[in-house]
């Protein structure tokens, strides 16, 4: 059964983002609509395509090293990505970072293994239309294997079991048959 939810962002104010309140929304899997195209550089130079990642449950989060409540967030978002070990790909956007070395002390300071694209400018974020904006952050998008758009968190996370959970409901559509992929 899947759930949708509105999304009712509030302004940036004196922040420089938009905030959310944590709004988590679902799809079912009859109603995502084409899978994400993108591909760009990581924070380290690299690749990253995700149309490479086709086949695997990949959890996006939208993040900077500016900000608050990714700083806050961080340890949860790496504690989930250990939770669910190889069930789902993690993989980051970073945006508004002056530069990749902002992004990569970040990175460094909470740990974090897992990819992310440097999108200073929020560019990466227009792939995931109609669910995020180039200054919706903090935000998480969990792509099912087909590589659609199955949920979304805009805003803080609520917890790492959230994540975790959310995640998990994905992974186990797919362990059971009903995506496409």
């Amino acid at each position: 059964m899947g759930v949708t939810a509105c999304n009712e962002l509030e302004g940036t104010g004196d922040k420089g983002f938009v905030t959310g309140d944590g709004v988590i929304a679902t799809l079912a899997v009859d109603d995502r609509e084409s899978a994400v195209v993108y591909e760009g550089d990581t924070v380290d130079g690299d690749q990253l395509s995700f149309q490479d990642l086709r086949g695997e449950v990949v959890v996006v989060n939208v993040w900077g090293s500016w900000c608050s409540p990714c700083q806050k967030e961080a340890p949860w978002v790496v504690g989930a990505a250990a939770d669910l070990g190889n069930q789902a790909r993690f993989v980051g956007i970073n945006v508004r970072d002056g530069s990749t070395a902002q992004a990569q002390a970040f990175e460094r300071n909470y740990d974090v293994d897992y990819p992310s694209l440097y999108s200073p400018d929020g560019e990466a974020l227009l792939a995931f239309h109609g669910v995020l904006s180039p200054r919706t952050i903090p935000s998480f998008v969990i792509l099912d294997r087909d590589g659609r758009i199955a949920a979304s968190i805009i805003g803080p996370l609520p917890s790492q079991r959230t994540l975790v959970e959310l995640t998990q409901d994905v992974v186990d559509e797919a362990d059971d048959g009903t995506s496409d992929g």
